[in-house]
């Protein structure tokens, strides 16, 4: 560890983990086209960046497929789901292969040939403008070029391994 840090107690990452699983959240599923095709993952950390310009923050495992695509300038879509759209993140949590994900759910081509999910609580067409990498992880900016909302609000949220 770094200088000036505390030691970390070894249950520490365990009790961590339990307490963020309190940490009610939406569901999103972040979208990108690679060369073999449409690529992406659920994510429950995202967040609203800044309004001006607006942005959002993805924190995205570095060890995803979805990651090796991820650099400044990339396009993706951000696709907050409906509480009806369990199926989609399931799906995209790891529960099918990468290649068949997209089948799943009704998705269309949006702006720069990345997909978008109809039906879901908004959508946003984003290009990348800074990363971070932050231990397993990277903090992608990225800020949002159009966005897609629908009329009803009713979000998908996860907590304690659970939809609520």
């Amino acid at each position: 560890m770094a200088e000036g840090y505390p030691l970390v107690p070894e249950d520490l990452p365990l009790k961590f983990k339990a307490a963020m699983r309190r940490l009610a959240a939406s569901v999103a599923v972040v979208a990108a086209r690679g060369d073999n095709g449409p690529i992406g993952m659920a994510a429950t950390s995202v967040t609203s960046l800044t309004a001006d310009p607006p942005a959002v923050l993805v924190c995205v495992n570095r060890a995803t497929a979805l990651h090796g695509l991820l650099v400044p300038t990339t396009p993706l879509s951000v696709n907050l789901l409906s509480r009806d759209q369990q199926d989609v993140s399931a799906a995209f949590g790891g529960g099918v292969p990468q290649d068949e994900r997209f089948r799943i759910g009704d998705w269309r081509e949006g702006p720069g040939g990345v997909p978008e999910l109809a039906g879901a609580q908004a959508s946003l067409n984003c290009v990348i403008d800074a990363m971070l990498a932050y231990g397993t992880h990277s903090i992608v900016i990225a800020r949002v070029l159009s966005a897609t909302v629908s009329d009803a609000v009713d979000p998908l949220i996860y907590q304690d391994g659970a939809y609520l």
